[in-house]
């Protein structure tokens, strides 16, 4: 069909019977309280009868939009991530925006400005784990602006949008304390971010809470072999072992694991193992991890649809999602000790 022959928004009002300016409310999603929900159907019908589609271009010409938000994440390698771009992207396009992806460096920043201005080539900016002060580089501070995974109180953000990430430690810990287990080692990721002190705080209140319990923490760097490293020390060094491990990450747990499979350690008779996130990687591994269940995809579609009410001139409301422990066979009881 030739751009003349196109069907316009007059051509949706003359078939719905109504004005050219409740098209433009129904269309652009403003007509509850303006309109009836009757006649929004009937233009919403009549659009698709037509085969209308808004001319965005100039639209975005007359408001200066763009239709492009940039959602920045500490790393493109790692799984979480990736679900929760899909999530965003999900929503962004079924409102007619682009997501542009981009890797903080290190995942702590400051992120470079990979425009020659932020705010003139974007509506919005969704950042995931990341801290204030890396994305100050990018000049978020001009634009709308959606934190996932930030502490709500100090968040430079509209809105934040959060997992219930302390209730998936609580429950964590309440699994293993409930098998028993009371040596526990928290292997927490050595990153200087909320979330995982979030996990640290949550764990050390759970495991205070049962006398007789104690808790030891082992940093390390966040990946599979560096975490390996780590247990095999643990687990090598005098004195008794732990009978569980907490892990940050599902990543952790796997080096883990293959830390006591290659000394002979069972999982779980010997020891259980904890996980975090519920990558692929958890279910890929023998015996399949017990590991915290994050929605991802869902956190990053909420996260842009509070940064598309943003960008509308709307205040998001901020959100905390809740995750659930998925147990599969890497926990069990604690061993006894004589």
């Amino acid at each position: 069909m030739s751009a003349a022959s196109r069907p316009t928004s007059k051509d949706v009002a003359r078939a719905a019977g109504v004005s050219q300016a409740a098209v433009s409310l129904v269309l652009r999603g403003k007509w509850p309280g303006r309109v009836s929900a009757a006649t929004a159907e009937r233009v919403r019908e009549a659009a698709r009868s037509l085969g209308y589609r808004p001319n965005l271009a100039a639209r975005d010409l007359r408001t200066g939009r763009t239709r492009t938000a940039l959602l920045v994440v500490p790393a493109l390698t790692n799984e979480f991530f990736a679900r929760v771009h899909a999530g965003a992207a999900s929503v962004a396009a079924a409102h007619g925006f682009g997501v542009l992806l981009y890797p903080s460096p290190e995942g702590t920043g400051p992120a470079t400005d990979p425009f020659a201005s932020a705010p003139a080539a974007l509506d919005g900016v969704l950042a995931s784990s990341m801290t204030a002060q890396a994305l100050s580089g990018i000049g978020a501070g001009a634009l709308p602006l959606v934190m996932l995974d930030s502490d709500p109180a100090t968040g430079p953000g509209t809105a934040t949008v959060n997992l219930a990430i302390a209730d998936g430690m609580r429950q964590a810990a309440g699994h293993l304390l409930g098998l028993g287990h009371r040596d526990l080692v928290h292997l927490a990721a050595d990153v200087d971010s909320w979330t995982f002190e979030v996990r640290a705080a949550a764990l050390a209140a759970s495991v205070a809470a049962v006398p007789g319990a104690r808790l030891r923490t082992r940093r390390c760097a966040l990946g599979v072999a560096e975490a390996q490293a780590a247990v095999t020390a643990l687990l090598t060094a005098p004195g008794e072992r732990p009978t569980a491990l907490v892990c940050d990450d599902d990543l952790l747990a796997a080096g883990a694991c293959k830390a006591a499979r290659r000394l002979g350690v069972r999982v779980p008779g010997e020891l259980s193992v904890t996980g975090f996130d519920d990558l692929t990687l958890a279910t890929a591994i023998e015996p399949e991890l017990t590991t915290v269940t994050l929605p991802a995809e869902e956190f990053g579609a909420r996260g842009m649809a509070a940064l598309l009410t943003a960008v509308d001139g709307g205040t998001p409301a901020d959100e905390e999602l809740p995750v659930t422990l998925t147990v599969r066979g890497s926990t069990g009881p604690a061993p006894a000790r004589t």
